[in-house]
């Protein structure tokens, strides 16, 4: 029996991977679509509310954690959703879905890196080298197509940098945490109870925001009961929180667990592939020529990166 779970261990591995890629190629769709009623920071805040919530229903066990772990939970919900989510939200309000999502699939090329200068894990070499200029020089052809002249104001394009190293330092927290053996609901879990609670003085910041701002905090109950009763800001929290959240966070760790952090984070070079599609369906966002040319040149850069020479 034993044997069998260990076999199934990278299968399993795999399809929790390229289930979450999927759905999370598809977020940055529902978050676009969320910014026409909510400020980034509300998104955020709403969002993983209702991702703990659910992971509590899923899970309703409580769990004993080692108390020095907190401080390790802590630092994946800083990384891995309040600076992560909040960064790529607002780098979306910025430029386009795809942009952003082309951009954040760097995530890989940071977790390599940041593995190998912490948990002193090779993955840096020659290829790896080419493949981070040539992802580079990609990433700049696409920040170059989202303005309207060659008189860059990249703000967007520099959020959606920092939001995949961002992603690096949290496969670190999460590669460590798995050593560990906890649940992945219930760890998962925890991540999101310090992430939230970090986003309180965001929201005391927003509360005192104009409206039109990323940090914006509306606390107007009629306007907010209006926000709400809109059906397709429901589906679009419901799909965000507890399946691009709550379910797939969950599920991302198993995968980290089966197949490793660095191989399984691998995986988010797919991410762009997906959100390039759903937003020319959903959002009616162009595929330029120099927008394709400068996706394929990341994709490209990504997987030379990831390679690794045969002995």
């Amino acid at each position: 029996m034993n044997l069998t779970s260990e076999k199934s261990k990278p299968f399993l591995g795999y399809f929790f991977a390229f289930v979450a890629i999927f759905i999370w190629g598809i977020t940055f769709i529902s978050t676009k679509s969320l910014l026409k009623d909510f400020s980034s920071l509300e998104i955020l805040f709403y969002r993983f509310i209702l991702a703990y919530l659910s992971l509590w229903i899923i899970y309703p066990k409580k769990e004993k954690f080692i108390f020095k772990d907190n401080i390790l939970f802590l630092l994946a919900g800083l990384t891995g959703v309040t600076l992560y989510q909040f960064t790529e939200n607002v780098a979306i309000s910025y430029t386009s879905a795809s942009n952003v999502s082309i951009i954040v699939s760097s995530c890989p090329l940071f977790t390599a890196i940041i593995s190998q200068i912490f948990l002193k894990e090779k993955h840096i070499s020659l290829y790896f080298i080419i493949g981070f200029i040539v992802t580079i020089t990609g990433i700049a052809l696409v920040s170059i197509n989202g303005t309207k002249s060659f008189s860059l104001n990249p703000k967007g394009d520099f959020l959606a940098l920092l939001a995949s190293i961002s992603w690096g330092f949290y496969s670190l927290f999460i590669s460590i945490l798995n050593k560990r053996h906890y649940s992945s609901i219930g760890s998962t879990r925890r991540i999101f109870f310090f992430a939230i609670i970090l986003m309180i003085p965001l929201i005391l910041v927003g509360s005192f925001q104009n409206q039109g701002s990323s940090l914006y905090f509306n606390w107007n109950f009629s306007n907010n009961y209006k926000r709400f009763l809109n059906v397709n800001n429901i589906l679009n929290f419901v799909f965000l929180g507890v399946f691009a959240s709550g379910i797939c966070f969950s599920i991302w760790k198993i995968a980290c667990n089966n197949i490793g952090t660095v191989k399984t984070t691998s995986g988010l070079y797919l991410i762009p592939v997906v959100t390039i599609i759903f937003a020319f369906f959903v959002l009616d966002e162009k595929i330029t020529s120099l927008n394709a040319i400068g996706s394929v040149i990341t994709i490209t850069g990504l997987f030379i990166s990831g390679y690794k020479k045969k002995n």
